[in-house]
């Protein structure tokens, strides 16, 4: 908005506001121009430039400058925000979501001051934009007189709203520019003003068409709307205007927030200040915009998710950790995560852990968790994942409930306060179950334990399956595969912030205290909760193992693919049959974590006095993959002291080509 002192020299003092300019094609900052004009090749019409990485286009439309501004990779559905007014200002939420994959639209409409004429260019613009086949529903986002313009339109097109975001936004015309009120008021901008609008000094007291007026459609439509003021604004006074707005909409039933700045500017009137938390904004947009197939999201916050947050934001500091597979190992989601919740808290030092192991899932994590993720300090907040390798590595719908009850329980044990997100990556099975009607059975199991703990869960496999099928994107050119192509990761990571932004939406109490979650009950009392490695100095009666203290199981000829810490690491080996150690242990299981590769072979073990039995180490992936694996060979011992004797066999699988037991964890539940 083009704000005056009243009866100060109007052009100067909107210059040195900071909010005029002449030329739409001025007002999205750092903007590069090209020397093309419109090329086949080019989505939009007109001149291309270059606006902090992301293509923008600047084009007349209606007899009007304006612009658009498009992501490197359009987010599912292609959303998108209206800026009505200053584009440039406080953009910061906007390249926000140009990262996350928005659109940002801009037409010149300032002078109409949001009147009947601006909204029929913006009705024409509305459908111009939606005919390059961006979403039907908008984000609008107002500055200052824009918030004219943002419930102008809403209030018409309500039905072509997902929500509205405005900065110290006029919502009554005699507050600003009318000056009516405590505000300085516009002289000149008044006259334009009731020009626009058809009133007069006599029938304006009595105008009905205000922001403040024509909120029962927009409420009644369950528009979200937040709002950013300056509590010492004396231009657009937030007691005539946002706070008033907010008062009878909230009557009306509908949902507001209000950012406050305790100062602006003293040489903006209070208008202006620095925007303190653009990344609430965008989460804002992201939340309401998300283009779902349905009317709910993908998620389940159970309890809160605040111990974190008032670690993140009283202590400056947070160790946040990472329990999967490669799908949480590859770059993506994981690293999506991490950027997002530095910009979330800025001012907080993340020790971020890297727990993730390819081909892994529930019962190796509950194994390892100790020393992969508790090695590392007090967890904050825990991300954990298995869906997918549960399903591929075949385990029982009982081992997957132990499995993961292990993990839960013993993160909890460790750190009562600790902060837990399970999430259910997609595998092609899963979209198979859902669109059977089913509910996959790693998440079945998953989920049950989830829920007896209060842990908050993302049903990611669901919602990759309900948007490939809602023609949102596709499988095979845009997530690709259970791995997924950036696209894919990128989707993970929207619905992860959602979840987080959902569960953070309002500000922190400032007397927020940490709150240890409930320890229920075990759900299964053979579950890995107290799951650990034990040392290879605990074994006895060694006879043809021995320790390798970097051991590559390539080596001899035997060829193979290896795993990131499953190479050049101790490992008790033998090769030829007839070899034999016995482990002394406490406790109500025993295993082995192997790499079971080429030459794996197959192994006759004895607990305590008991019958041998035999076990092939030899996977549907070992021929050419070294791949870790855990063995469980006794899981429902009674508590107490046990022996276990491990013998090599000459027998193996048709597959393999030797004898080999390759350890590189021994595995202990203990009692």
């Amino acid at each position: 908005m083009i704000c005056y002192m009243r009866f100060l020299l109007p052009l100067l003092f909107a210059i040195t506001l900071g909010y005029l300019s002449l030329d739409t094609k001025a007002t999205f900052a750092e903007s590069t121009p090209e020397q093309s004009h419109t090329s086949a090749s080019q989505t939009w019409p007109g001149v291309k430039s270059n606006w902090n990485g992301f293509d923008r286009y600047d084009f007349e439309f209606d007899g009007l400058n304006a612009f658009v501004v498009e992501p490197n990779v359009a987010a599912p559905g292609k959303p998108w925000v209206w800026r009505a007014r200053f584009p440039s200002f406080h953009a910061g939420a906007d390249q926000i979501l140009l990262d996350r994959g928005y659109h940002i639209a801009h037409i010149n409409t300032g002078g109409m001051l949001g009147s009947d004429r601006a909204m029929k260019h913006w009705d024409a613009f509305y459908h111009f934009i939606i005919e390059h086949d961006l979403h039907p529903k908008v984000a609008l986002e107002g500055v200052s007189r824009g918030g004219l313009f943002v419930y102008g339109f809403a209030a018409r097109w309500p039905q072509q709203v997902t929500c509205i975001y405005c900065d110290t936004p006029v919502g009554d015309i005699r507050s600003w520019p009318g000056g009516k009120g405590s505000g300085r008021g516009d002289a000149k901008t008044w006259k334009v003003c009731l020009k626009e609008y058809g009133l007069s000094e006599e029938t304006a007291p009595q105008f009905s068409g205000n922001p403040i007026d024509r909120l029962a459609p927009i409420a009644e439509a369950k528009i979200p709307i937040l709002h950013i003021v300056s509590l010492n604004d004396v231009i657009v006074p937030p007691t005539e205007n946002t706070f008033v707005l907010a008062e009878r909409y909230r009557k009306l039933g509908g949902t507001i927030d209000i950012m406050t700045v305790e100062e602006g500017t003293e040489k903006s009137g209070g208008h202006h200040f620095t925007h303190p938390d653009p990344v609430r904004v965008a989460d804002f947009i992201e939340r309401h915009t998300a283009s779902l197939p349905g009317t709910e999201d993908y998620f389940a916050i159970r309890g809160s998710l605040d111990n974190c947050r008032t670690v993140f934001e009283n202590e400056k500091r947070g160790r946040v950790a990472f329990l999967g597979g490669s799908i949480t190992k590859m770059s993506g989601w994981r690293d999506l995560v991490c950027e997002y919740l530095q910009k979330r808290f800025p001012e907080t030092e993340f020790d971020f852990v890297d727990a993730a192991i390819p081909s892994t899932g529930s019962t190796p994590g509950a194994f390892r968790f100790a020393n992969d993720v508790l090695s590392h300090g007090k967890v904050d907040l825990l991300f954990e994942e298995a869906a997918v390798n549960d399903l591929h590595n075949m385990r029982t719908p009982v081992e997957m409930t132990r499995g993961m009850e292990g993990i839960l329980r013993h993160a909890r044990r460790s750190n009562p306060n600790m902060d837990i997100v399970v999430l259910h990556f997609v595998e092609p099975r899963h979209m198979t179950n859902y669109r059977n009607g089913e509910v996959p059975e790693t998440i079945t199991q998953h989920e049950a334990v989830a829920g007896h703990y209060g842990v908050s869960t993302i049903h990611l496999a669901k919602e990759v399956t309900d948007r490939i099928d809602a023609g949102q994107f596709d499988w095979e050119h845009d997530f690709v595969n259970l791995h997924p192509s950036p696209y894919g990761h990128a989707v993970y990571a929207s619905t992860i912030r959602r979840m987080l932004s959902t569960a953070w939406d309002s500000p922190l109490p400032p007397d927020s205290r940490l709150s240890e979650h409930p320890m229920p009950d075990v759900i299964d009392r053979f579950s890995y909760d107290h799951g650990k490695y034990v040392d290879f100095e605990s074994i006895k009666d060694a006879n043809g193992f021995s320790v390798i203290e970097s051991c590559d199981p390539r080596s001899n000829g035997i060829g193979g693919s290896v795993r990131e810490g499953f190479v050049d690491v101790p490992m008790l080996v033998a090769t030829e049959p007839g070899a034999s150690f016995t482990l002394k242990f406490d406790g109500r299981a025993v295993g082995l974590f192997i790499t079971a590769g080429p030459d794996t072979g197959v192994i006759s073990y004895r607990i305590d006095d008991g019958p041998a039995k035999t076990r092939d180490l030899f996977t549907k992936w070992s021929r050419g993959l070294h791949i870790p694996w855990v063995v469980v060979l006794e899981n429902e011992l009674d508590p107490g002291s046990h022996k276990i004797t491990i013998e090599t066999t000459s027998e193996n699988n048709s597959l393999s080509r030797g004898h080999a037991c390759r350890i590189v964890h021994l595995l202990v539940n203990e009692s």
